[in-house]
């Protein structure tokens, strides 16, 4: 039983994290630009749920673009020459066709490269799997992994776009607050779950307050992004309790922390250089869930 949800939670991961890039390069826009609806190229992108739903490349680009290979004008033998075809040579005493009347040479088909899709996202789909294998391998078959792996991908596209252009989108933190909230609570009512609603509920305006509270102290340290994606967090974290909380929660500070200062020791930062700071707070949220899913 063990092996099979295993592998159904590593096909779900996969199947979720393949979808990623997309979102996330529709996502990955400054504040006040609006979602993007066209691939590089300029190909709108189609498909379920408006175009959000689909593989990386959009159909234009991922179909194979037929190439005609040209002959370069240096490597052309001219008429008449060894090697010319026969009917371009001109027959012996033949009269020369005047240059203005020659006919005109066919048009070349030349293909353009397709540019890439999306900026690189290749390790996205691999840390879906392995979060929700993660997941699966601590939490076991318990109701609540169920809300676990409907997180997982959700919580990482949240980390890409993050990580590209330092924002997380309304459209997804406020939404995972309210599944967390719905899906543990489904959990709860059925028997065998391992954690509490209420103290999830406790636990996500326990850390929704406490980020509003540094962002009200130091907005420019911290932004009301990261505050919203605290309730979602708080939520996930209190599920099993406030130790559990406290663990999540202290360990995005120290990874962000551990990640500033090997950027400042490595010279490619300074100390006032922002940095995305929800993957670490995702990060220390996975962390402090698969502890509390062991010990539960």
């Amino acid at each position: 039983m063990d092996a099979v949800l295993l592998a159904l939670a590593a096909v779900w991961g996969a199947a979720t994290g393949l979808l990623i890039p997309r979102a996330a390069y529709r996502f990955a826009v400054e504040p006040e630009e609006p979602w993007r609806t066209a691939c590089p190229a300029g190909h709108p992108l189609t498909g379920p749920a408006r175009g959000w739903l689909g593989p990386a490349r959009c159909a234009p680009c991922a179909a194979p673009a037929a190439r005609v290979p040209e002959t370069p004008a240096s490597e052309e033998p001219a008429p008449g020459a060894p090697g010319a075809p026969a009917s371009e040579a001109p027959a012996p005493g033949a009269p020369e066709t005047p240059a203005s009347e020659a006919p005109a040479p066919e048009p070349r088909t030349t293909v353009t490269p397709t540019p890439p899709a999306y900026a690189p996202t290749a390790l996205a789909p691999l840390v879906t799997v392995l979060a929700c294998v993660a997941l699966a391998a601590a939490t076991g078959a318990r109701p609540e992994l169920v809300g676990w792996l409907a997180l997982a991908p959700v919580a990482v596209l949240l980390a890409v776009v993050d990580r590209r252009v330092h924002r997380l989108p309304d459209p997804l933190t406020l939404p995972l607050a309210a599944a967390a909230v719905l899906l543990l609570g489904g959990a709860a009512l059925l028997p065998g779950h391992a954690g509490s609603w209420t103290s999830g509920l406790l636990g996500g305006l326990a850390l929704g307050g406490f980020y509003l509270l540094l962002f009200l102290i130091n907005p420019n340290g911290m932004g009301f992004g990261d505050v919203k994606l605290a309730l979602a967090l708080g939520v996930a974290l209190g599920w099993y309790g406030w130790t559990v909380l406290f663990v999540g929660g202290f360990a995005g500070f120290l990874f962000g922390a551990a990640y500033g200062l090997a950027l400042v020791l490595l010279r490619r930062a300074g100390r006032r250089t922002g940095i995305p700071f929800g993957p670490f707070m995702i990060a220390g949220a996975l962390t402090g869930v698969l502890l509390g899913a062991l010990a539960g």
